[in-house]
């Protein structure tokens, strides 16, 4: 890249459909982001009506978050066969529809297979919905547009228990559910009326061995990560991931010479999108999704507060996530987005690491100014790795780029609690505090997390200065600010 492009031409972000598509599929993001947390607090109420107890119920969440990373492989494709907005529908449709099935269950196998289905069906509404918003928006536009689709994955875990203990306690936990079927059938006709299907001119044999192969992988790495997690011992977690690890590179050697692969692996020679996507970009991500997990257990077992109280502490670290979503787009486009995510990751690592040093008897004062500084870097530096992956992608590569997007940020989630946990483990080996972590082994645990993240954002000096600036408009300025001093 040596000579700098002009700046966009002014204008709209994108035309008045492209922007309602873009809250649109914002909001279907939330509902099924939303529907993947908001039964945490509801589950003793549901292992109580179908006779079991609340730790077997966790199954619901495990099985949920599998069927969905095994079928995400295959959105990619499946949008190009189909049509981005037709796969789209038949996905909101079908989680409706299962969301209809697990508030009517009546035994917990059935209750299990509505989740499966729910799963299933969320794997494709995250990488598709983003595929159609890319159909509707120039590249001037792609900040705003990919910043607007973002917050969803902001808020909803840290709103999902909180509405759904609500929802349980007045109405019973099938609301839960309930409540999704109107919000999808408005979004199915919305989709209908404001999106044209636009499926790929020439599509290949759908790639079943590259697709087996690729969901499986992920599925036993998960699995594997869920094994650690739930504390079903070394072995079996290792046997897992030894088989997945051995899955992913018969899928890699199947991807890179079939000559119709389920997705294209040559969307990472694309600097900006390997790097937010894997490597930095995802322990970045395995950072700040620590958060959500560590600081409840630093507040309840570190400093002793009810779940109530803690839950109020983490609605000030919500709020940080909000104020910053109206300035994200100028930050990038006045600092490139090369500076943001050094700086901002910097910073977004030191935060997280920050609250290791909060005393059990701080004010609450300075622990709210804490945790909404935390929330503002978060903010930023996850908007500007999703709108950077898919600034400097063409067109035809999107449907790889979403596929490869969403599969990592499963699996980054999965990472982030898998990571914890095996901090708080070795250092409950070496501090001797059993059965429950101690407060010295959650701020351990949270340095970890904070300076893998810190560390991991140095990588992004390897950016280019202009790396998807035509995107923010960063471009524009330096070029503007050039011929003024020249």
């Amino acid at each position: 890249m040596t000579d700098i492009p002009p700046p966009p031409q002014p204008g709209p972000a994108a035309s008045p459909p492209g922007r309602l598509i873009s809250l649109l599929v914002a909001a279907v993001f939330f509902v099924q982001l939303l529907d993947s947390t908001i039964i945490a607090t509801s589950l003793p109420l549901i292992a109580a009506d179908f006779g079991t107890d609340a730790v077997a119920m966790g199954s619901a969440f495990t099985v949920y978050l599998l069927c969905m990373a095994a079928f995400i492989p295959a959105a990619g494709s499946l949008s190009e066969r189909f049509g981005a907005r037709n796969l789209l529908v038949w996905a909101v449709a079908g989680f409706a529809l299962s969301s209809l099935a697990a508030g009517l269950a009546q035994s917990f196998p059935g209750f299990i297979a509505a989740r499966a289905a729910q799963g299933a069906s969320a794997a494709l509404m995250a990488p598709v919905g983003r595929i159609l918003v890319l159909q509707h928006t120039p590249r001037s536009g792609i900040v705003q547009a990919v910043a607007t689709i973002t917050w969803p994955a902001l808020f909803a875990p840290v709103l999902g228990p909180v509405v759904g203990g609500w929802i349980s306690t007045h109405l019973g936990w099938q609301w839960n559910f309930f409540i999704n079927l109107p919000l999808c059938l408005v979004a199915i006709l919305l989709f209908l009326r404001l999106a044209p299907n636009r499926p790929s001119g020439s599509v290949s044999r759908f790639d079943l061995r590259g697709f087996l192969l690729t969901s499986g992988a992920i599925v036993l790495l998960l699995s594997g990560f869920e094994a650690f997690i739930a504390g079903f011992g070394a072995l079996p977690a290792a046997v897992l991931l030894g088989l997945g690890l051995l899955a992913g590179i018969a899928a890699l050697a199947h991807l890179r010479r079939s000559p119709a692969p389920l997705f294209d692996l040559g969307v990472l020679a694309v600097p900006a999108f390997r790097l937010t996507t894997l490597g930095p970009g995802t322990l970045c991500r395995i950072s700040i999704n620590a958060s959500p997990f560590l600081l409840p257990l630093l507040f309840q077992l570190g400093f002793g507060l009810s779940a109530v109280e803690a839950g109020s502490l983490l609605l000030v670290y919500f709020l940080g996530n909000l104020a910053m979503k109206s300035v994200t787009t100028p930050v990038l486009r006045r600092f490139g987005y090369r500076r943001v995510l050094v700086w901002n990751g910097l910073a977004a690592g030191l935060a997280v690491a920050g609250f290791a040093a909060v005393p059990a008897d701080a004010g609450r004062a300075g622990l709210w100014v804490l945790l909404f500084l935390a929330g503002l870097v978060r903010s930023m530096q996850f908007t500007a790795l999703a709108t950077l992956s898919v600034a400097e992608i063409e067109d035809h590569q999107r449907p790889a780029a979403m596929t490869l997007s969403a599969m990592s940020q499963q699996v980054a989630m999965v990472l982030a609690v898998a990571c914890s946990v095996a901090v708080i483990r070795l250092s409950q080996q070496v501090s001797g505090h059993f059965p429950e972590a101690g407060i010295g082994d959650l701020r351990i645990a949270l340095l970890v997390l904070g300076a893998t993240g810190a560390l991991a954002a140095l990588r992004f000096l390897a950016l280019h200065p202009d790396a998807g600036g035509e995107a923010s408009g960063n471009v524009g300025r330096r070029r503007r600010r050039a011929e003024t001093t020249a």
